[in-house]
């Protein structure tokens, strides 16, 4: 398999195998669909990582598999390849993206897919797509303009530049930037601490977020209003509630 999963603390770990360079060929792209799926069913996976390993995230899609491909082949296989990624965007639990070396291509679109990114200082991102005479296609014109703002997205996106991660950092294409032998820990602990917070909520402030930046104001207010009052019937709800008023703010153990 070219994607395993680790269960750990509660935390599932989708770890990319497919060396050298981690290209996310079709059978990759479809492993990470059926993974996504599987950590977004389980219960005992309350928040995700994914990693690439300590040298390299993903350096794209695989160039010679796709060489062969015509345009009635990638007609059909389009749809498959976003649907993977989107598989991923909509787990609905939180994602980090632990990104060490080559994020590239899809591999960059798949760091785009998490809910936030703690890069390597030898991280290097971009959408080279446009020296193949292609755009990106797993979704990185969409995710990425809304993420850093269409003028970034699109010089990054014209030029198909890479950038180092201080330069990411700057641009809002990652959220933090620690030595490349932390990455994975960093990336783990984040998503423990969230894997001991209440789940529902977890997942209500998720969609709320997504959806909202998807649709107009008066619509994500409906979306947020609805999510804020139906929390009110889950146990975790009462559980902090009760415990801020017994002892604090910050103290409740949730379930």
């Amino acid at each position: 398999m070219t994607v395993h999963l680790e269960v750990a603390e509660g935390v599932g770990t989708l770890r990319l195998d497919r060396p050298p360079m981690n290209a996310l060929d079709i059978a990759t792209q479809d492993r990470l669909k059926e993974l996504a799926e599987e950590v977004t069913r389980r219960e005992d996976v309350r928040a995700v990582v994914i990693h690439g390993g300590e040298k390299v995230f993903a350096a794209g899609a695989d160039i010679k598999e796709m060489q062969a491909m015509d345009h009635a082949a990638m007609v059909l296989r389009s749809k498959a390849l976003q649907d993977s990624f989107t598989a991923v965007a909509r787990i609905p639990k939180p994602v980090v993206a632990a990104v060490t070396g080559y994020a590239l291509g899809g591999g960059c679109e798949l760091a785009l897919c998490a809910d936030y990114r703690i890069a390597g200082e030898n991280a290097k991102l971009g959408q080279p797509e446009i020296l193949l005479g292609l755009i990106p296609g797993a979704g990185g014109t969409q995710r990425l303009s809304r993420l850093i703002g269409p003028s970034k997205a699109k010089d990054l996106i014209f030029t198909g530049r890479q950038v180092r991660a201080d330069e990411a950092l700057a641009l809002g294409l990652v959220d933090r930037v620690v030595p490349a032998d932390e990455v994975y820990a960093q990336a783990h602990a984040w998503a423990a601490k969230l894997a001991q917070g209440p789940a529902i909520a977890l997942r209500a402030a998720k969609e709320s977020i997504d959806a909202g930046l998807e649709t107009d104001i008066d619509t994500g207010l409906a979306v947020e209003r609805n999510w804020f009052a139906g929390l009110f019937a889950t146990e975790d709800r009462e559980r902090g509630m009760r415990s801020f008023v017994e002892e604090g703010p910050g103290k409740a153990k949730f379930r």
